[in-house]
């Protein structure tokens, strides 16, 4: 049976010690669907704007902001230097955006983390910025596409 990395042998909650572990490169992709009813999908525009400004680049900067403090955020997350984040936002299907945040980094622990928090802060400002047309807008899914580095790789075979 797999163990569970942030409980020590009294089965507390505790912070992995990555002292020992190796430098190396890190990446990860973790991506966010926002969907809007169809009663009130705004037109599919690159430069979808509303009132608090453009919905996009305000969810890309919302993003990487959160990503870059993903520690302050989640219990026992280190604090990494990123050497990059990206956030790319595109209309998808009929009524959804997908947010996918690519992050990396060279460091002893994954970045998995930062990638998840940067799509589903992304996610969360669309909502925010786009409520005002419905609350019936829903963030489907975040997932972690893929990573690289560490122990061993990993990338999602489907996604919904």
């Amino acid at each position: 049976m797999n163990k569970l990395s942030h409980v020590d042998s009294r089965n507390r909650p505790a912070m992995v010690d990555v002292g020992d572990k190796a430098v190396t490169e890190r990446t990860a992709k973790a991506r966010a669907v926002v969907v809007f009813p169809a009663d009130a999908a705004p037109e599919r525009d690159a430069e979808l704007r509303t009132k608090k400004g453009p919905v996009f680049d305000t969810a890309i900067v919302a993003g990487v902001m959160a990503a870059k403090r993903t520690h302050e955020l989640i219990p026992f997350c280190h604090p990494l230097p990123l050497d990059g984040c990206e956030i790319r936002i595109d209309w998808g299907a009929d009524g959804e955006v997908e947010i996918e945040c690519s992050v990396r980094a060279t460091h002893k622990t994954g970045v998995e983390m930062e990638a998840l928090t940067g799509a589903s802060v992304a996610a969360l400002t669309v909502y925010d910025m786009c409520k005002a047309l419905t609350h019936g807008i829903r963030i489907r899914e975040v997932v972690l596409v893929e990573k690289t580095g560490g122990k061993r790789d990993y990338r999602r075979t489907e996604l919904g």
